[in-house]
C-alpha cells in the first residue's frame, strides 16, 4: 500500500525510537508514537508484516456498532450471535481482560 503523497508546503516527521525488547516479548509503543497516531487505553492495534524487517502497527476498528445501545429484548448471548467473527474474538479478549482486572481487584 502507498502512502499518501504530502500536500503542497507539508512536512512529514518521521520519528525514530528505540527500545529493546522484554524477556517475555513484550515493548511499549513510545508515548510520542501513541500521542501522535491517537493509541488509548485498551484500543485494539493489529501488527502485519510486511517483510524486509517491517512491521505495520494499525490501530483498528473492530465493531461498526460499538458506540449503539444493544437492543433491550436481545440477550447478551443472543447480540454475542449477532457479531462477526472477528467482533466475537475481540469481544472475547475484552471480557476475558475485564474478569482479570475484576480478579486482580479482588485480591488486594
Amino acid at each position: 500500500m502507498m502512502q499518501p503523497s504530502p500536500k503542497k508546503n507539508e512536512k512529514i516527521i518521521m520519528i525514530k525510537i528505540y527500545k529493546i525488547l522484554g524477556k517475555k516479548g513484550r515493548i511499549t509503543i513510545p508515548y510520542e508514537i501513541r500521542s501522535k497516531l491517537g493509541f488509548t487505553y485498551n484500543d485494539v492495534v493489529s501488527f502485519e508484516d510486511k517483510g524486509n524487517g517491517c512491521v505495520v502497527i494499525k490501530k483498528e476498528k473492530i465493531c461498526d456498532s460499538c458506540n449503539k445501545p444493544a437492543e433491550a429484548d436481545m440477550s447478551i448471548l443472543e447480540y454475542l450471535d449477532s457479531l462477526t467473527p472477528v467482533e466475537q474474538n475481540a469481544a472475547l479478549a475484552y471480557l476475558s481482560r475485564k474478569k482479570v482486572d475484576i480478579r486482580a481487584r479482588q485480591i488486594k
